[in-house]
């Protein structure tokens, strides 16, 4: 009888100690400059895939770039760019994006700048319209993408 008790259960300890140890690595990206006093991190790498936060048209000092949402949008995606280049990835290699608009009205105009990031590897997208976006943004882009 115990011999039918200590199997099973030598099996399950086997599994879980194989599964912990195929955990993939979780690592929290800091923050730095003007991103240094938000409550969230910009980026986190789990195994070989980032998911990225939000990024606004926000430009170095956290304003928003002038010009609406084509600037905006500009300026969110070459931020994600960025922060994609500094964490070892790049723009082809994003595999989803969502895309929040104050107005949806506006999604023409913010296609007509986001296509241009995305010549080759289009990712799947969604987007929305939203009833507000932090510091009155036009839009917030955030992205997954995996490490080459």
């Amino acid at each position: 009888m115990r011999a039918f008790l200590v199997a099973p259960l030598l099996t399950v300890t086997l599994a879980l100690s194989l599964a912990a140890q195929n955990k993939p690595a979780v690592q929290w990206i800091a923050p730095s400059g003007a991103a240094a006093n938000l409550p969230f991190s910009p980026a986190v790498r789990v195994g070989n895939v980032l998911y990225l936060a939000g990024q606004l048209g926000v430009d170095s000092t956290g304003n928003l770039v002038p010009g609406g949402i084509e600037a905006e949008t500009r300026q969110a995606l070459t931020n994600i760019k960025s922060l994609l280049m500094a964490n070892g990835s790049d723009m082809d290699h994003v595999v989803k994006c969502l895309v929040m608009l104050a107005d949806i009205a506006e999604w023409a105009k913010m296609n007509s700048v986001y296509v241009t990031f995305f010549p080759v590897h289009k990712p799947a997208r969604s987007a929305f319209g939203t009833s507000g976006l932090a510091r009155n943004g036009r839009l917030e882009i955030e992205c997954i993408a995996t490490l080459p």
